[in-house]
């Protein structure tokens, strides 16, 4: 093999590599390609997703809002709660004075 078919069969060879190399880079692109409804669906995907996440921490601050409330709610019911027991505990007191005095002052 002289020079000059040394030189042609190398141009010959990294010709078909570069050949190769393009029809694979094409196939890739070919298969990894996002179609413009693809994009459009992303995008749609996307803007919902964004309206979900708002609904979401709107519910939340909802939630958190309304547990404050019924916290206080609570919290003023057991309150009124222990001032109606301690009331009833001292007219429950009270009326056993009464009843003592009465006893008394009927016995003489």
């Amino acid at each position: 093999m002289n020079r000059t078919e040394f030189i042609v069969a190398t141009a010959i060879v990294l010709f078909a590599a570069f050949l190769m190399g393009w029809f694979a880079h094409w196939l890739i692109n070919r298969f990894t390609r996002v179609s413009r409804s693809d994009m459009g669906e992303l995008d749609r995907m996307a803007q919902e997703l964004h309206e979900a996440e708002e609904v979401r921490d709107q519910a939340i601050t909802y939630l958190q809002q309304r547990e404050a409330e019924l916290t206080n709610q609570l919290t003023q019911t057991e309150a009124e709660l222990r001032a109606a027991m301690d009331g009833l505990r001292d007219a429950r007191h009270e009326t056993e004075e009464l009843r003592a005095y009465v006893e008394r002052v009927q016995n003489g």
